[in-house]
């Protein structure tokens, strides 16, 4: 039998794309895979509920940066950066994703997930786990935030005829990661901003499901 691959996922809202990916675990389009943990920057984020209705379950953590550095004086950023890398590690997934993950992960995060720095001093590092990202935009156009809405804006002035969505791995510089699945999406002359989020969406929703299934054949392949 295949082993079980296990997933990671960090979440800042909703989590409409967490939900593809509760919905596709151990189906055809992501076979023997379990997400582990659902982890996020904000209290209120309805994913987290998505989660604890998942069937069965899925565990959930809660961490945000501010309330960390008020209870911690003296840490930084990064040190925030590395606990969250911790509280992930933990579980010793096969695969991170940044499904609308609010926050940019700085060396704090990258260095111990790569393998780079271990988790505690003394420690060995450990092995690379690859961390993959969703943005709503076309490689190199509209990194950041507010990616929707200035393509949205841009095709308005007549600058751009599309925009998209692309699963890219994480990287040092925002969204500039290898690209791995990227898919264009039209804008259409007169249609509300609404319109084009909702059909943008829907390919967000293939994509972050697809990328996770070419990542874990990578890393972690089905035995045949």
């Amino acid at each position: 039998m295949a082993a079980e691959r296990k997933v990671v996922v960090l979440i800042s809202g909703s989590g409409t794309n967490l939900q593809a990916l509760i919905d596709a675990q151990n189906t055809p389009t992501l076979p023997n895979t379990r997400i582990s943990l659902v982890f996020s920057n904000r209290k209120a984020a309805y994913g987290l509920t998505r989660a604890a209705q998942a069937d069965p379950p899925i565990p959930t953590a809660y961490l945000a940066l501010q309330p960390y550095l008020k209870a911690n004086p003296g840490k930084t950023r990064a040190d925030y950066d590395a606990e969250v890398a911790r509280v992930v590690l933990r579980e010793d997934p096969d695969l991170i994703i940044l499904a609308g993950w609010m926050h940019i992960l700085g060396e704090g995060f990258l260095e111990l997930v790569d393998g780079i720095k271990p988790l505690r001093e003394g420690e060995a590092p450990r092995k690379p786990v690859p961390v993959i990202n969703l943005h709503p935009a076309l490689p190199g156009a509209f990194d950041g935030a507010n990616a929707i809405e200035r393509a949205f804006e841009a095709f308005q002035k007549g600058e751009i005829s599309s925009s998209g969505a692309m699963m890219h791995r994480v990287v040092k510089d925002v969204d500039r990661g290898e690209p791995l699945i990227v898919r264009e999406v039209p804008i259409i002359k007169g249609e509300p901003i609404e319109a084009f989020e909702e059909r943008l969406h829907k390919v967000e929703h293939e994509i972050i499901v697809q990328a996770a299934a070419k990542v874990l054949d990578e890393v972690k392949p089905l035995q045949t």
